[in-house]
Parts: structure tokens; sequence; C-alpha cells
């Protein structure tokens, strides 16, 4: 197991690197003046060198992306220049809104397909299987932004039981700052349900058919006892590693529906810092969700070495 550990860390740390790179050159040594950009056409050679000069620009690309890289170790992202304040202060900010909302959104995309895989899979070929797959296709083509709209409509504007957008802050209290994210939540979670659902009524038919199941049955087992405690349990294989990415783009993606609720989170300065031409923030910010994105798929590497026999067998 620490070998497999210690490989797995050492793709994530080169993953990492290799991303670092890849967003340097996108954003720093790619042809174009950086400073050009954020100050815009209109600006004056004199303050475009001074905006270059204090953003180290003047200095070799490799004097840069050490000193960046040295910045992300220690917590200094340098700071922005359109909101004028450390980036750290505000990605620290925008992530206690981002993240809450992706474990709620996951939360959600769970219950629901597990619900929606297991109970399709037991009444497989039935009309309720053919239901249950035809709402999850409706489901998978659903824009969520589009569906975000509709929620609003009728929740917020007909309804009234909801805010149509905005976020108050945890200081407000955990309901009023849950209550504010339900309907974004809700909205990321539906095309990840129908997909996490299909897939989890696969994997179940898969395990069904194994002996094992009949051999639980032939014990005197009951059929919801089966399914739910021994082929649900060996069929979340393919499962977790589908929700891990999952998961991973929750964190990722959210700038639309963060958009149309106008919620303060990391999508939503992404799509500000990019309006704003402010490309510390939008270096830093795309670094932040790649890391994520790979820490994400490192965790659901080791888990589902820990989940597989067959995995444990091979390593014993």
């Amino acid at each position: 197991m620490s070998v497999f550990l210690a490989r797995r860390l050492l793709t994530l740390l080169a993953t990492l690197a290799g991303t670092s790179v890849v967003v340097f050159l996108v954003l720093d040594v790619l042809p174009g003046n950086a400073a050009q950009v954020m100050m815009g056409a209109d600006a004056s050679p004199e303050a475009v060198a001074a905006l270059a000069a204090r953003l180290g620009l003047d200095q070799p690309a490799g004097t840069r992306y050490l000193h960046w890289i040295g910045g992300l170790v220690t917590g200094d992202l340098g700071d922005s220049y359109s909101y004028g304040a450390p980036v750290a202060d505000l990605i620290l900010e925008r992530l206690a809104l981002t993240v809450p909302l992706a474990l709620m959104a996951m939360a959600l995309t769970t219950v629901l397909a597990l619900a929606v895989g297991v109970t399709a899979a037991a009444r497989h070929r039935s009309a309720g299987d053919v239901g249950l797959m035809a709402a999850a296709q409706v489901g998978i083509a659903i824009p969520n932004f589009w569906f975000a709209i509709l929620l609003i409509l009728l929740f917020s504007v007909k309804l009234q039981w909801f805010s149509a957008g905005g976020f108050d802050g945890w200081s407000e209290g955990l309901w009023p700052g849950l209550k504010a994210l339900l309907l974004p939540a809700v909205s990321l979670a539906v095309v990840q349900a129908a997909i996490l659902a299909r897939i989890t009524r696969s994997a179940v038919l898969e395990v069904m058919r194994e002996d094992f199941v009949r051999t639980a049955r032939a014990k005197g087992l009951s059929r919801r006892a089966v399914l739910w405690r021994h082929v649900l349990r060996n069929a979340l294989v393919p499962v977790v590693t589908v929700m891990g990415m999952q998961f991973a783009e929750l964190l990722a993606g959210t700038i639309v529906v963060e958009n149309v609720f106008y919620l303060p989170g990391l999508g939503r300065l992404v799509f500000q810092a990019i309006a704003n031409r402010d490309l510390v923030v939008v270096r830093n910010c795309v670094m932040l969700l790649a890391a994520m994105v790979v820490i994400v798929n490192f965790v659901v590497d080791v888990l589902y070495a820990v989940i597989d026999p067959r995995l444990k067998a091979a390593r014993g």
C-alpha cells in the first residue's frame, strides 16, 4: 500500500508541476504584453511600463515562474490589480461559498443517483425502469443554467419560497446560508445525478449477475437485503470513481450557475477577473481549480484501491 501511495503521490506532484508550467506559459509567456492587456489599449506607455515593473514582467520568464511557485508554496499570491487586495484573501473568501455549494450539490447528486439507479436496476426492463432512465436522459440533456432559471421562476418569483439570488454570508446563520445555496445546488445536481444514476444502474445490474448474489438469495436473504447490503457495496467501485470526477467538476464548473444566482463564489471571481483583465487573479484561480481537480482524482485513486478487493489481492 505504501508503494502504491508513493507512486500516486509522485504522479500528483508531477501533474501539478506540469499544470503550473502550462498555466504560466499561457498567461505570461505567450506573445503579447500582459500589462497592456490589463491596462487596456488606450493606456499610456508610461502607465503600462509602471504596471509591468510592479508585476515583475520586466524580469526573465524563469525568474517570474520561480517567484510565482514560491508564492504558491508560501501562500503569497500577490495583489489583485482590479480589487486592490491580496489574491489569497479573495480566494479564501470565495472558497467559503464554492466548497459548501459543491458539497451540497454532491450530496444531492449521491442521494438521487443511488436511489434512482438501484431502483431502476431492481425493476430491470419494467415500466419503472424505462421511466426512470427516460427521466435520467432528460436530466442529462437539460443545461444546468436553464434549469436554474426555471427554479428561480418557480420557487422565487411564483412561490416566493427562496431568494432569487445573492448570498449574505455565513455570519447571518447556518440555515439562511444553506437556504441561499439550495436552489443553486439543485440546479447543479440534476445533470450530475442523471449521469450517475445511469452508471449506478449498469454497475448494479452487472453485479447482480454474479454467483455470490444467487448464493445469498439461496441462504434466505431477502431481495432488498441482498440488493442494498451486498450488490450495492460491490457496485460502488465504478460509481465512486465517477463521483470523484463529478465533485472535481462541481468545484471547477460553477461559473455559470454562480453568475445566474449572483453568488460571490470562486467561479464568479474568475469571471469578473477575466472581464477586468486581472491576469494575476486569473492565473492563481486557474491553478487552484486545476489543483483541486488533480487532488480529488488522487483521492479517488486511493479510495478505488481501498474499495476494490481485486486491487487488494494484487497488492498482496
